[in-house]
């Protein structure tokens, strides 16, 4: 059953490591696939390639036909060396390998902070996904849809977007960067870009709120981009001083082991990020950090 007809009877219910040097490549997926992938060395295209090649490819995660939604970070009015928002030359490489993996659809939109029309053309990542064949709209408020939370602790029920939830495959790209009232923001933070309602009533109690929702919205996939990582007065940055170039790329189909990973560039652990220890005692973790199975590729 695809996602998107899961959540549509859903609503109607009621609701390792290996080093490369230049110029070699991974010839095949290793005999068991691995719980995460850490890229470093590269430029975003090359970065995605590695990472889907350790995988055996963008297939693995998308079949023939599928609508598929690539939900990056566009929530503010900065240029992409500021890293505020995702490397927009990762996005189109994903859009790409997506179409490549037999897409019939990409969709591409985020709830953004700033006001919506100066993110999207700011960022770039408009412009670069439409030049590679994705559906890019603005979000609109009408198409938030309420859905039950079974599991949730605080909040029983939420609207989120409803392309998001008719999607058969979603791909998260989150920027991984400092975040003041979150400390460090990736693909958890990140899914705040397709819930509606009120931000603020949300930021109340934001650790229990955040997994209350997130819990029942995690993608297929999520690819954090940290080509460029934003190390200090995040969200928003502005300052090029706070920008670190990183060129690394993590990947899992576990949202919350890849924001685990990513804590590591900014020299974090799990316990000194409230919503992430939130989300591992509610066994929102599919892998367990101390016995990960990580493969790492270099690619300097």
């Amino acid at each position: 059953m695809k996602r998107r007809q899961f959540v549509r009877m859903s609503l109607q219910a009621g609701a390792a490591s290996v080093i490369l040097g230049q110029g070699f490549n991974l010839l095949a997926a290793p005999p068991e696939e691995p719980e995460a992938v850490w890229i470093s060395g590269g430029e975003p295209e090359g970065l995605l390639a590695a990472a889907l090649q350790v995988y055996g490819g963008m297939q693995r995660f998308i079949s023939r036909g599928d609508v598929v939604v690539v939900k990056p970070n566009i929530g503010w009015d900065r240029a992409p060396q500021f890293a505020a928002n995702t490397n927009p030359d990762l996005v189109a490489a994903v859009i790409k390998a997506c179409f490549d993996a037999g897409a019939s659809k990409v969709k591409v939109f985020d709830r953004t902070c700033n006001n919506a029309q100066r993110c999207y053309r700011s960022s770039m990542l408009e412009a670069v996904a439409k030049e590679h064949g994705a559906d890019v709209e603005q979000v609109r408020d009408f198409r938030f849809r309420e859905i039950a939370l079974p599991g949730g602790e605080i909040l029983k029920k939420w609207p989120v977007y409803k392309d998001y939830l008719e999607a058969d495959k979603i791909i998260n790209i989150p920027i991984a960067k400092h975040h003041s009232m979150a400390l460090v923001s990736g693909g958890l933070k990140n899914l705040m870009g397709v819930m509606g309602g009120n931000r603020g009533e949300i930021h109340n109690h934001f650790n229990k709120k955040l997994i209350d929702i997130g819990s029942n919205i995690l993608p297929t996939l999520t690819i954090i981009d940290a080509y460029r990582i934003l190390l200090r007065n995040g969200p928003v940055g502005g300052n090029l001083g706070d920008v670190k170039l990183t060129k690394t790329l993590i990947m899992s189909r576990c949202t919350v082991t890849a924001d685990s990973l990513a804590l590591r560039l900014f020299n974090r652990q799990i316990e000194d990020i409230p919503y992430l220890k939130e989300a591992y005692a509610r066994g929102l973790n599919k892998f367990d950090p101390a016995n990960l199975k990580l493969q790492r590729v270099d690619l300097s």
